[in-house]
């Protein structure tokens, strides 16, 4: 499994419609497109010198296939609108990370 991690500073002058824009519209449609199998948004609880706030948002996919064909075919598609909407009030970082065992209490 892998989790393909978008790690987001958002402003505080645009927080509340960042957020809602994310759970409401980007985080559906980005599993809509079928290539990944679970998202998770977390905010990060450290307090960044550059000011905002800062989340994590982890979208779990089958393999590093799947996660290829996201890029190739829908990446660029799918960064646009906040690229438009946030651009000058927004960092954004990706990081692929593959799972390499889960644990649960026994």
């Amino acid at each position: 499994m892998i989790i393909y991690n978008v790690t987001i500073n958002i402003d505080d002058t645009v927080h509340n419609q960042w957020v809602q824009w994310m759970t409401e519209k980007h985080i559906p449609e980005m599993l809509q497109l079928g290539k990944f199998t679970a998202a998770k948004m977390v905010k990060v609880l450290i307090e960044e010198e550059m000011g905002g706030t800062t989340y994590s948002v982890q979208y779990t996919t089958e393999s590093m296939d799947m996660l290829q064909r996201y890029y190739n075919e829908d990446a660029p598609k799918m960064r646009e609108e906040g690229l438009k909407l946030f651009a000058d009030k927004m960092v954004a970082f990706r990081t692929e990370l593959e799972v390499v065992k889960e644990f649960q209490p026994a």
